[in-house]
């Protein structure tokens, strides 16, 4: 039997400096499934998620800044734009209209009931976008929208994604059969969570975790050692990953994708280590190696918006044309527009 292509579909933000947690929970997977996808004759997808970056308060010239940077980051990181397809969400319209099509199946009290919407419009002090309320719907849309089998995404992305595989089963049960495949998640097993190396109990992230323990993307290499040289870490001296050594935990975990090794070895190989301070240096280094040629491309490329655009022009252009034909199936499904020609 022969087997069939897999499309891979992800999305990340552009807003805030990209962190050691989106560099592992996300960058890193596009790029492997990229190349996984080249070796096995499957496809590989990648959007910049710029319309989901609006339901929040948030600078329009700070966005296109950071919408640039990103860019920059994921080439600089290793993606290939021969070999995947990025681009920028709103230069493909068809995504928006699918969310609106895909809220008919789509209850209100799912959305109400998501941690994300919840924990961000408590934040909000002045007002409580509609959009932050749809953000799922448009995130369904953007993977469902390429018949996407697989979609890495970060632990924290887990509800949205069971939500989105919902919406696709309904749809197909309330309208056509097969209009969506139901997708995967690909969540990493070790760093899907790297935490504020100040505050282990908590996410490292853009907007909710301290300077100190958010470890940047192009921090420097000086910085990079200063911030884990103070990183948080637990009461006792042994090294290993344990509910209540957060601290050493995350450090392991680090270390353990750094080095693309298992945590189990990572321990192993530290437990001769004499205190936190060796296990610190360790990963001060591997993370200094492993972002090195990021940042180093990263300059090369950031300074070049013309390119940058026309890069993400031509990915907008070869994603309508695979999601174009979805929508006019969605709409067809729905009795949506005039009748298909036959």
């Amino acid at each position: 039997m022969l087997r069939r292509p897999v499309r891979i579909f992800s999305g990340i933000q552009p807003t805030g400096r990209k962190h050691l947690g989106n560099y592992i929970g996300a960058i890193r997977q596009y790029v492997a499934g990229q190349e996984r996808a080249a070796q096995s004759g499957d496809e590989a997808i990648f959007c910049i998620v710029d319309l989901h970056a609006t339901t929040v308060a948030y600078d329009p010239a700070v966005l296109r800044e950071r919408l640039y940077d990103t860019a920059a980051i994921l080439l600089a990181a290793g993606l290939d734009p021969r070999r995947a397809i990025l681009f920028r969400q709103s230069d493909v319209h068809e995504h928006t209209e699918l969310a609106w099509l895909l809220s008919s199946v789509t209850a209100l009290g799912e959305l109400q009931r998501m941690h994300q919407f919840r924990d961000k419009s408590l934040a909000q002090r002045e007002l409580v976008s509609a959009g932050l309320l749809f953000y799922p719907v448009l995130m369904a849309a953007d993977v469902l929208a390429y018949r996407a089998q697989e979609v890495p995404v970060g632990e924290d992305q887990r509800e949205h994604l069971e939500l989105m595989r919902d919406v696709a089963r309904r749809f197909n049960a309330r309208y056509r059969e097969g209009t969506f495949i139901v997708p995967e998640g690909r969540i990493p097993q070790v760093g899907a969570r790297i935490m504020d190396l100040q505050d282990p109990e908590r996410k490292m992230s853009t907007t909710g975790s301290t300077e100190e323990g958010t470890l940047f993307v192009l921090d420097e290499p000086a910085a990079i050692r200063k911030k884990f040289r103070r990183a948080v870490t637990d009461s006792g001296t042994d090294i290993r990953r344990a509910p209540d050594k957060p601290g050493v935990t995350n450090l392991i975990d680090i270390l353990s994708v750094a080095r693309g090794r298992t945590p189990e070895a990572v321990e192993a190989e530290m437990a001769s280590a004499r205190g936190y301070g060796e296990l610190k240096t360790a990963v001060a280094d591997a993370v200094t190696d492993m972002l090195a040629p990021v940042r180093e491309r990263y300059g090369e490329l950031r300074g070049d918006e013309d390119r940058l655009e026309e890069v993400l022009a031509e990915g907008a252009r070869k994603a309508r044309a695979i999601c174009g034909g979805v929508l006019a199936d969605a709409r067809d499904a729905m009795g949506v527009g005039p009748r298909p020609h036959a």
